[in-house]
């Protein structure tokens, strides 16, 4: 994936929003930008990117209401349908002119006030990635534990700088933006590609807030897509898992022949009957059927590799 070859002035920050059936917040979150960041920063320039992805309630036209009243600030960038949140980030990255590209949810979760601390460590402390991350959350007891599971695998996998509460609210430069859309992958892992990059980084701990309004999107399947996208992306732990099961059951097969050829030359076979073999069978049949999944996974991810299939397509740009 490139980056669009227009030339466009630079400007200190642009904050990306990616937008999916939040009619009962974005119009908050506007005005808490406004507030919060950008009144608070009036020296610097900016630019708001709402990324429509597919919304199927009135978010397009609250969205066009908000860029009616700033047209001159707000880029509007509407999807042919529902590609996913990362997809849509990248659809705002690709047309992003700031120094420094802002990650901020819609659904007024991720305090916007914390973009001021994120310009202060990029543009006088020089870091490259300024990355918000969730010390709690308020949230049910089934999302906290399903996002507790999700970040502690991948922290023990792929990433071990990966915080225990995740992170989507971050702050990157343009240079870390440029490696990341250079950088093409089928079913990109957002989070892994920026701590992959290496630059330097500073973490910021904060309290994730309730759901203003509407329900969340990212269900259990998406987050479990999500989680074996980050692990076979950035780790070789399941083929390494192949490997070692392969090895462990060749050795208890070869000792357990072992076993029956000694019981037969020196007492008989004690062992009689087909459910011990059955028991066998089925073991073995189901670790066979589980690497065959390992392996499948790997091989559609390659075949889409090789589709090379673009990670979403814009309907109109609003500009």
């Amino acid at each position: 994936m490139q980056e669009n070859n227009i030339k466009h002035q630079s400007i200190d920050y642009s904050i990306v929003i990616p937008v999916y059936c939040n009619e009962g917040s974005i119009g908050a979150l506007y005005k808490k930008l406004k507030s919060d960041v950008i009144e608070q920063n009036l020296s610097k320039t900016y630019e708001i990117i709402f990324i429509d992805d597919g919304s199927n309630d009135a978010s397009f036209e609250k969205l066009l209401s908000i860029k009616e009243k700033n047209p001159e600030h707000i880029r509007l960038i509407k999807l042919t349908r529902n590609f996913g949140q990362v997809a849509a980030m990248f659809a705002g990255y690709q047309y992003a002119k700031g120094k420094c590209i802002i990650n901020i949810s819609a659904d007024l979760q991720d305090p916007p006030f914390l973009i001021n601390k994120m310009l202060q460590s990029f543009f006088n402390e020089n870091y490259d990635v300024v990355i918000c991350h969730r010390k709690s959350r308020d949230e049910s007891y089934f999302r906290k534990f399903t996002s507790e599971i999700f970040y502690t695998l991948m922290k023990k996998l792929s990433f071990p700088e990966m915080p225990t509460g995740g992170f989507d609210f971050f702050l990157m430069s343009k240079r870390v933006k440029a490696t990341i859309l250079t950088n093409f992958e089928a079913n990109p892992f957002l989070q892994g590609k920026v701590l992959w990059s290496g630059f330097k980084t500073k973490f910021i701990p904060y309290d994730r807030e309730k759901r203003v309004a509407g329900v969340s999107k990212w269900t259990f399947g998406k987050k479990l897509k999500y989680l074996i996208d980050g692990i076979m992306g950035y780790s070789y732990f399941p083929l390494r898992l192949m490997s070692f099961v392969g090895i462990t059951i060749s050795f208890l097969g070869f000792a357990y022949a072992l076993i029956i050829f000694c019981s037969k030359i020196f007492g008989g076979v004690s062992i009689k009957g087909w459910a011990p073999l059955m028991i066998i069978i089925l073991i073995l049949s189901g670790i066979q059927m589980l690497m065959l999944g390992i392996i499948g996974e790997y091989l559609w991810r390659a075949l889409d590799q090789v589709r090379n299939r673009p990670l979403f397509i814009i309907d109109k740009i609003y500009d």
